[in-house]
């Protein structure tokens, strides 16, 4: 039995707190039998929530000192994920001079101990307002793809993770190293948060740093070998209308 499910067999047990332990979270390409009628969509962990309606607006500097603007919608719409799972639906928009150059529908759960995991992506690059790629797109239970945590239940500095698992294309890991972080954005000044280096072994030079605020969500992220920085601008609320169609809208179109 994969160590994960005998984690949530013993947590059901003994109801001592489990997704707390880096023993209890997936690592690298290791396979997870995940049970469907253990997560939800209503997403409510303090340090990611997901609360439809909810939209993040980021500036972020790349790395060639463009400014772009990400805007990141959570929305009520619901996908139920080739390995059975039923995942929120939030979209994550990248324009760049009022152009979209990226478009993305991703897939959040979250399981009964409030960790939430990450079950792939619909991704598309554009240029023109044509598609140049979609690279990077998985989709858990596909392909031998396998979902990963993007934020455990009850954080804890050494706690590792993998975030996605998708063969030589998506393989992203994190670690929780600070708990006690402060950082200054347009949106705020915040105390207290969680930090996270985030790296990938496709790309062994890369290293983000992530700064996640209670019942805000990421508030920052710094590319420590590129020297980008995303700043959290404002944190708002759409009507239901304007969430699902967000949710619903194809790739690349205005919603």
């Amino acid at each position: 039995m994969p160590r994960l499910a005998v984690a949530v067999i013993g947590c059901l047990l003994v109801a001592t707190g489990c997704g707390t332990r880096s023993d209890a979270l997936p690592q690298s390409d290791e396979p997870v039998e995940l049970d469907p009628a253990e997560f939800t969509a209503e997403i409510t962990n303090p340090w990611f929530p997901l609360e439809p309606g909810t939209r993040w607006t980021y500036r972020e500097t790349t790395e060639d000192g463009e400014t772009v603007e990400v805007v990141v919608t959570a929305t009520p719409v619901t996908r139920e994920i080739a390995n059975g799972v039923t995942a929120r639906v939030v979209r994550d928009t990248v324009t760049l001079d009022g152009e979209i150059i990226e478009d993305t529908l991703d897939w959040y759960a979250q399981d009964e101990a409030s960790t939430v995991w990450y079950f792939g992506e619909d991704t598309a690059e554009f240029e023109d307002g044509r598609i140049t790629t979609r690279a990077g797109s998985f989709e858990a239970g596909v392909d031998s793809a396998q979902a990963g945590v993007i934020m455990p239940a009850s954080p804890e500095v050494g706690m590792s993770y993998r975030q996605e698992y998708y063969a030589g294309k998506a393989e992203d890991n994190g670690e929780v190293i600070d708990l006690g972080e402060r950082a200054r954005v347009p949106a705020g000044e915040y105390d207290g948060l969680v930090k996270t280096a985030d790296t990938t072994p496709l790309e062994p030079d890369v290293l983000e740093h992530k700064f996640y605020a209670r019942g805000v969500g990421l508030v920052l992220t710094i590319d420590r070998e590129a020297g980008g920085r995303e700043e959290l601008i404002s944190v708002t609320h759409i009507s239901p209308a304007q969430a699902r169609r967000a949710g619903e809208a194809r790739l690349g179109a205005a919603y």
